[in-house]
């Protein structure tokens, strides 16, 4: 293969883009009515600080519906790919849940919304 052909499969149109943090907090900035992301601090939703990689239903001081609970309780962590199924279908992921969120479909604005969540550490 020439690197003419390898340099167009690598930067061709069909080639997953990175996910864009800065992008996210645009994206971020819809969520904000009921989340933060400063830490120790809950709105409607609970503080989104440190939320990557940290199991569910794990904000202290936040009051978590019944669902949220038993999935917690089940394992439920909030892998970027677990958290990627919640925002785009939260009620698929947590039947019964409380968050009044029909969901982000757009995956680019979904990953960049995890790529800026993950930075908020």
């Amino acid at each position: 293969m020439g690197v003419a052909t390898l340099a167009a499969i690598v930067t061709g149109a069909g080639a997953a883009q990175a996910a864009d943090a800065a992008a996210g907090k645009d994206v971020f900035k819809a969520c904000m009515a009921c989340h933060t992301t400063e830490q120790g601090k809950n709105k409607v939703g609970p503080s989104l600080h440190g939320v990557v990689g940290r199991q569910a239903a794990a904000v202290d001081g936040f009051r978590y519906s019944g669902p949220m609970k038993e999935k917690a309780a089940a394992g439920l962590t909030w892998t970027q790919e677990n958290l990627d199924a919640y925002l785009k279908a939260p009620k698929e992921v947590v039947p019964g849940g409380t968050m009044a969120y029909a969901g982000l479909k757009d995956d680019a604005k979904r990953a960049d919304l995890i790529a800026f969540l993950a930075e908020q550490k």
